[in-house]
């Protein structure tokens, strides 16, 4: 009996350690054809998007639609113990430049309920009254493995100008999506260009994701989220809504993923990948399914 015991408090110490889930966001810059020909820049990229197990992919330039289907298939190659698949948005843009947001995310840990591309303003002067350059791709997971079972993530790239419009707007976003699918487990994440230039201290006092208490900023206004030395900006963020995710955050997993230093790469080969670092958090395992599960 005593060793079954010690057997299963070892078992739920591994788990505590091993088994959380790391959600990360990530904007690569640029990312397509070219990017995806540079075999010394996808093998980094892989080793990024292997850490997580769900990672929102940003800034995304493919108008054929292949690079990303090619992706996913290396990362299945690349981590064998895994599965991944993937959900993307429409190429997203007000005038020719477009952009697509992609979720990939581990099948064997992720279900995928709905998903939802918030809706551009539509008729005579829709493109200079819409406040997004690029609307919001919204997803909701299942997570059997997680403390919290169903949470929505949405994602975001502001245009680096219009950036605290486009952060306030994101509460609009929010109140839509708690009426459409009735939950409070909501998690902001992306390049949302919320810091340094881009911000000031009288703008953020309108920024109702900052002025509403319920929302916890994970990613500090102190953090560095970029590549370059000369620059220590946070610019990516991670913005979480809801009692219950709040309370499944692991404390402290809430960072930006340092791959520059992590990979012993030059700043200059570090910007060949992005000039962004990507943000991350980890959510508290299940330690009951994992044991029902596992043992």
């Amino acid at each position: 009996m005593r060793t079954a015991w010690l057997l299963l408090v070892v078992a739920v110490c591994a788990f505590s350690i091993t088994s959380s889930l790391k959600i990360c966001a990530f904007n690569v810059q640029s990312f397509g054809e070219s990017k995806f020909s540079n075999k010394k820049v996808m093998g980094i990229l892989l080793k990024i998007l292997s850490r997580c197990d769900l990672s929102l992919i940003q800034e995304v330039r493919d108008s054929k639609g292949e690079v990303i289907r090619a992706l996913v298939k290396d990362l299945n190659r690349f981590d064998k113990s895994n599965s991944y698949s993937y959900m993307e948005s429409e190429r997203l843009g007000k005038k020719t430049y477009k952009e697509q947001y992609v979720y990939i995310y581990r099948t064997n840990m992720l279900n995928v309920k709905e998903h939802y591309q918030y809706p551009k303003l539509e008729g005579e002067g829709a493109n200079e009254t819409d406040v997004f350059s690029r609307e919001p791709f919204i997803i909701r997971f299942h997570s059997p493995t997680t403390l919290v079972k169903d949470f929505v993530l949405i994602g975001q790239h502001t245009c680096p100008k219009n950036a605290m419009k486009e952060m306030d707007e994101l509460y609009t976003v929010f109140k839509g999506i708690h009426k459409k699918w009735k939950t409070e487990n909501v998690m902001i994440l992306g390049d949302l260009n919320a810091g340094c230039s881009y911000v000031t201290i009288k703008g953020w006092r309108s920024v109702r994701l900052r002025s509403d208490p319920k929302f916890r900023w994970l990613i500090g206004d102190e953090q560095d989220t970029t590549v370059r030395e000369k620059t220590h900006c946070a610019y990516d963020r991670i913005i979480v809504h809801g009692r219950e995710i709040i309370s499944s955050i692991v404390p402290g997993s809430a960072q930006p993923f340092n791959f520059k230093e992590s990979f012993h790469l030059t700043e200059a080969e570090a910007l060949q990948v992005s000039d962004h670092f990507p943000v991350e958090v980890e959510l508290k395992s299940n330690h009951r399914y994992l044991l029902r599960h596992e043992l």
